[in-house]
């Protein structure tokens, strides 16, 4: 396992004091979550309770807030509005005023190599941004798939605003398909990645391998205190190809990953478990393997994003073109799960809390395996029940 990290930067540190003396202030992420959570969580969550949720429910897309996106992949809300995109083959990120759809290209994120379902994958906004003006990417570099941090300074020109990536985790294997993505802040601060195994099934039950896995880390990129193998960033294993992750109300987490030629999976998260890849994919009688939550035949899932929203994961689909409605009862499925938007937008990759009873939906059509349409991609808005 190659685990690389480096403190931040004088030049980033003092920046960051002077960008907070030159803003506005905005609220951060949620606090974080209390010492010793079984599973620290995002952000604030809606409210409402997990066996609240109906067993069915309904979606309503509001509008498009943007459209005219190249392979948009990640979403990140900013504290005080505006909305990140990362563009997987452009290497860029674009900041979406959800209001009126107006686009500003930040800058390109040196260093990233697309190639396949590599490239600018998730992007994450520091728990401290109203302080620090951080903003984090997972991306495919030449070498490996690795985590960086760079200062938003939205005073400078087009273009010109995002700093100088600094690398605070790498070495996590890299392939032309499989290749994770998502990462996520926890309540707790902490950050987590969903990783793929690149292709070579062995990695996910590989303990000593970062590929297939969920990690857990500071935001400096030290393996996380608390992390059930000590010393390790692993968090879980025996994964596919994570790329969404989602937690709700009471702090557990959810993860949703493709899976091969049978069964996708949405997972609830318990620290150190083995998820099964590839001895097992969907549900199995296998020892020692946690089986998911739901699962679904790959056809009509090939799952990204997740959101929790009032007791309900939203899940999107890519190859199924479709929003999953999953009800929970705690960490199980209280109903089964539900679909909506079926061939409506094409190929859904990220679903976002947007507030209440509300998400944004980020289509990909234009990743080389949907069939674009006029105005592809597109960041909807839609309230969920």
């Amino acid at each position: 396992m190659i685990v690389r990290h480096r403190a931040v930067p004088a030049a980033l540190a003092v920046t960051a004091l002077l960008l907070t003396a030159g803003c506005s202030s905005g609220g951060g992420l949620a606090p974080a979550g209390p010492p010793g959570a079984t599973t620290p969580g995002a952000t604030a969550a809606p409210t409402g309770t997990a066996s609240a949720a109906p067993a069915k429910g309904s979606v309503t897309v509001l509008r498009t807030v943007a459209e005219g996106l190249k392979t948009p992949w990640g979403l990140a809300p900013l504290p005080g509005g505006g909305l990140l995109v990362s563009s997987r083959d452009e290497g860029t990120i674009s900041r979406i005023d959800e209001k009126t759809g107006r686009r500003t290209e930040l800058g390109t994120v040196s260093g990233v190599a697309p190639a396949g379902e590599g490239g600018l994958l998730g992007i994450a906004v520091s728990p401290d941004y109203a302080s620090d003006h951080v903003l984090y990417a997972y991306f495919t570099s030449a070498s490996d798939n690795r985590i960086v941090r760079m200062l938003y300074d939205e005073r400078k020109p087009s273009g010109e605003q995002l700093g100088a990536p600094d690398t605070v985790f790498k070495g996590i294997p890299k392939g032309f398909v499989h290749n994770g993505g998502r990462i996520a802040f926890g309540p707790d601060g902490m950050l987590y990645a969903g990783t793929g195994e690149s292709g070579r099934r062995g990695l996910a039950q590989d303990r000593k391998s970062l590929g297939g896995k969920i990690l857990r880390l500071t935001p400096e990129g030290e393996a996380a205190p608390g992390n059930p193998f000590p010393g390790s960033p692993v968090y879980s294993y025996g994964h596919r190809n994570v790329q969404g992750l989602a937690w709700d109300d009471r702090q557990r987490l959810f993860a949703a990953e493709f899976g091969q030629d049978t069964w996708d999976e949405l997972n609830a998260i318990k620290p150190g478990d083995n998820y099964g890849w590839p001895e097992a994919e969907g549900r199995s009688s296998g020892a020692g393997f946690h089986d998911p939550v739901a699962q679904w035949h790959t056809d009509d899932a090939s799952p990204s994003g997740i959101a929790w929203v009032g007791g309900v994961i939203w899940m999107a689909g890519l190859k199924g073109e479709r929003l999953w409605r999953v009800p929970l009862n705690g960490t199980s499925a209280a109903a089964a799960p539900q679909a909506f938007l079926t061939g409506t937008y094409g190929r859904l990759r990220t679903v976002v809390p947007a507030g209440g009873d509300r998400i944004w939906l980020v289509t990909s059509n234009t990743d080389g395996r949907g069939k674009p349409k006029k105005g592809d991609d597109r960041v909807l808005e839609a309230r969920v029940r």
